[in-house]
């Protein structure tokens, strides 16, 4: 049974990678390497976790085997009863594990790992939009606090009547872009706006977009090619932030991959009252610009090569409405409906996030041929 067992022979050349992979990370060249070091471990934790679901497998298979045996020689009833329960429970494990260790196989996304920025703008319906932007923030804010990650507001532009314009965010925790990449694109919203005298329904809508957040090594800067400008910040704050010269501009001239041509690119941060960290999230920022406008290379080469429902990473797609006279939230990439709208905007989304990723990996490993 297990000799013969395809998924195991399916891992076997997993194994001694695993074992190459846990030396490598322990030579000082290696480590010496950042770029590589970071690689390899991501790779080591990934290998870890099958190795663990392998071992579970084998553990369950063997257990099986044993059973079937003893109760062949075994003459005691309770014995018997007692090893039939255990052979039940191996039996009802095993094709959990295969499934587990079928996505385990499937190649991870290498950006699901990372922190993002994320950028909320109202879109068609004006100030209609702008507030409606203003909930999708104050929903995800809530959804953060669930998830125990951290979020900062590095940059914003209200609306003129409430809610923003825009809103630029930075999220840090623990697998943070997996989860939040398939917020991105065209967020609908149907609903009598405050401003509405007749009572009518109108459509409005806002774009969100999730970038992963670019680290040191993922992008090279000339540092010394930045063009930087110091002003005072506007808005709440203190006098401190209004009369000192706080917020910092970064111009900095980059060869666009689609274009092949040089364009400016223009980085504002006044997101506390001291210059040089208002300068160290600029240019973290300007990493992630840079990494956004690359990494939308390898999504393209992806979508070009499969046409999946839920992450296409196509910004302009129009993927959720949220209609408040029914009490409505639909996705329209999963058809997945709740008239819960309330809770929804509140920040209880998982469970809407959990139907897209179970979705997205059905796919993959239908991609996959497992």
């Amino acid at each position: 049974m297990i000799e013969n067992n395809e998924l195991l022979l399916r891992l076997e050349g997993l194994v001694s990678r695993y074992e190459e992979v846990s030396t490598l990370i322990t030579d000082p060249s290696v480590i010496a390497d950042q770029k590589r070091y970071v690689k390899l471990t991501k790779e080591w934790k990934d290998l870890g976790k099958i190795m663990e679901a392998r071992k579970e497998y084998m553990g369950c298979l063997q257990n099986i085997e044993d059973a079937k045996e003893m109760l062949q020689m075994e003459d005691d009833q309770d014995m018997k009863a007692m090893l039939r329960e255990e052979m039940a429970e191996s039996e009802k494990r095993i094709p959990e594990l295969e499934e587990e260790i079928k996505l385990l196989l499937v190649p991870a996304d290498p950006e699901d790992d990372k922190n993002i920025v994320l950028e909320i703008r109202g879109g068609t319906g004006g100030d209609e939009a702008a507030l409606f932007a203003g909930d999708l923030f104050r929903m995800y804010s809530k959804y953060f606090e669930t998830k125990g990650w951290k979020m900062t507001v590095s940059n914003y532009n209200e609306g003129a009547v409430g809610g923003y314009k825009e809103i630029v965010c930075s999220v840090t925790g623990e697998g943070v872009y997996g989860i939040m990449k398939y917020e991105s694109g065209v967020h609908r919203v149907q609903r009598v706006p405050a401003t509405e005298t007749q009572g009518r329904v109108h459509t409005s809508a806002a774009t969100v977009a999730v970038l992963p957040e670019a680290e040191e090594f993922d992008v090279e800067i000339n540092e010394g090619a930045i063009k930087w400008d110091t002003f005072r910040s506007q808005g709440a704050g203190g006098q401190n932030v209004n009369k000192v010269e706080s917020g910092v501009r970064a111009r900095y001239m980059w060869r666009n991959p689609f274009t092949n041509e040089d364009e400016e690119i223009l980085i504002e941060c006044t997101e506390t009252r001291d210059q040089p960290k208002n300068k160290e999230r600029a240019l973290a920022r300007l990493r992630t610009f840079i990494y956004d406008k690359e990494h939308q290379k390898y999504l393209d080469d992806i979508a070009s090569r499969r046409k999946t429902m839920v992450s296409t990473g196509d910004r302009s797609a129009k993927i959720r409405t949220y209609n408040y006279p029914q009490g409505r939230v639909t996705d329209h990439r999963i058809g997945y409906t709740i008239y819960n709208l309330p809770a929804f905007m509140d920040g209880q989304i998982q469970d809407c996030i959990d139907h897209l990723i179970v979705a997205e990996n059905a796919e993959r490993m239908k991609e996959s041929e497992l």
